[in-house]
């Protein structure tokens, strides 16, 4: 049975802290295993949304089909943008979260023409158990 939580996010310094906390809140949702590649790619999208969205709070979505299946999204009121592959050096500084969203999830995306970016982790192997 999925089940979905919503946290509103207020945009400020401590908006990646307070979305890490969200997730580990949901340890009764939410694999062990899963929770730290969920807390650092949750992370890495609320930055970018205190970064570059627009006004207002940001909005965490959560939905846990399964402790190991799961579709995380980010959404804030910026102006949209089309996501690109990383071109910078490795040894350069910032600019690694959607390279950490595209490596650590099963799939995920941006609705066009928003800032509204989701991913899904699928640790469940073909018979449905973890």
């Amino acid at each position: 049975m999925s089940s979905t939580v919503t946290f509103d996010i207020p945009r400020d310094p401590t908006a990646p802290f307070a979305a890490r906390r969200a997730i580990e809140a949901l340890t009764d949702r939410i694999a062990p295993d899963v929770v730290p590649d969920v807390k650092l790619l949750v992370s890495e999208l609320i930055t970018n949304s205190v970064k570059y969205g627009g006004n207002g709070e940001v909005t965490l979505k959560v939905e846990a089909e399964d402790p190991h299946k799961l579709r995380i999204e980010v959404i804030d009121q910026g102006a949209g943008f089309v996501p690109v592959a990383r071109d910078r050096p490795a040894t350069e500084v910032g600019g690694w979260g959607l390279h950490l969203v595209q490596t650590l999830s099963n799939r995920w995306g941006v609705y066009e023409g928003s800032t509204h970016v989701w991913f899904e982790i699928d640790r469940t192997d073909a018979d449905g158990s973890a």
